[in-house]
């Protein structure tokens, strides 16, 4: 609430209250009946009215009546202002979820056209300035490009996020720079990688081996913090607009959800969690929703609403537990 209405509110208030000051005090006070006290004392008649002194309720109602017109001028003019602007405001536009609008397609900005190399020594800095200075509710982001171009205002508000997603990224280059964030106090870590993998030809025993080695890393470096190993999303297959969707032919979505039946058994075994985000963006056909996907790969807003949909749900604060240091792998 802005200082003018709270000034509008509290007029209104302190008026209210001198009014009922003020009635009291002139129900209290009633002019009494003349005709009675003169026959009691016929001298009062000759008093002057001039003489009377002006009750102590009058100066309530008006000051008190004086403030209700300042404030009631105050609300008209800001209805009038406010009426005003929305009438002069022709400018803006709605906005629109039409998948098929170029709109949705994300405001990348100069950093889309950093190199692997420049990536990883950026988010090496962003991990030791969070080391350096522990945040509560910290939430790790470690992943490819979906990860990385996760829009930040569409982040749950409840934590601080770290994000570790580089575009390009594979499971193996994942897992050589986890040590980035080691010195990092997480409360909880969510992994997502494959997909990239699987479009550069990477047999899927490759995969969820350092996929293994990927979890095993973060459970010991990380022993209080809750992991989350999240699915691998699936793909718009003939419906795809991205360049190297003649890719996907050799990774049908039946593939990827075989590898997601097997990242469930390796969170399983590792005592982590697993986050199966798949069906959330598969139509009956098992591919890419395209209402979620600018090209059938990657995601638009509509579809990063829906993966902290479900981020809100799962990592709420009060449902997260801590791992035990004694457990082995």
């Amino acid at each position: 609430m802005n200082t003018e209405k709270k000034a509008i509110i509290l007029s209104l208030a302190i008026a209210l209250t001198f009014r009922i000051v003020g009635n009291s005090q002139e129900s209290k006070f009633t002019t009494p009946d003349l005709r009675l006290l003169s026959l009691e004392n016929p001298n009062i008649l000759t008093v002057s009215t001039s003489a009377k002194q002006f009750p102590l309720w009058g100066f309530f109602l008006l000051v008190t009546n004086g403030i209700l017109m300042l404030a009631i001028v105050l609300l008209v003019f800001r209805q009038q202002a406010l009426t005003n602007a929305l009438a002069d405001n022709t400018s803006l536009q709605p906005v629109s979820f039409n998948t098929q609008s170029k709109s949705l397609t994300p405001e990348l900005g100069p950093r889309h056209k950093l190199n692997y190399q420049q990536w990883q020594d950026i988010l090496k800095q962003e991990a030791k300035a969070v080391a350096a200075k522990p945040q509560e509710n910290l939430t790790i982001l470690a992943g490819d490009s979906l990860t990385l171009w996760f829009p930040p205002e569409l982040l749950p508000e409840d934590r601080n996020w770290l994000n570790q997603g580089i575009s390009g990224e594979t499971s193996a280059g994942l897992l050589k720079r986890l040590e980035y964030f080691d010195n990092t106090k997480p409360e909880i870590i969510l992994v997502m990688i494959g997909i990239n993998d699987l479009i550069r030809g990477v047999k899927d025993e490759e995969i969820l081996d350092n996929q293994r080695q990927i979890i095993s890393y973060l459970r010991k470096q990380h022993p209080q913090s809750k992991i989350f190993l999240q699915s691998i999303l699936p793909h718009g297959s003939e419906t795809a607009t991205w360049e190297g969707k003649d890719k996907f032919l050799n990774m049908p979505n039946t593939r990827i959800r075989n590898l997601n039946k097997e990242l469930e058994k390796i969170a399983d075994q590792q005592g982590v969690e697993y986050l199966n985000l798949y069906p959330l963006f598969s139509n009956n056909k098992g591919d890419m929703r395209p209402e979620f996907s600018t090209d059938g790969l990657h995601l638009n807003p509509q579809g990063y609403t829906v993966w902290r949909t479900a981020l809100q749900i799962y990592t709420k604060p009060t449902q997260v537990t801590r791992i035990s240091r004694s457990q082995e792998f």
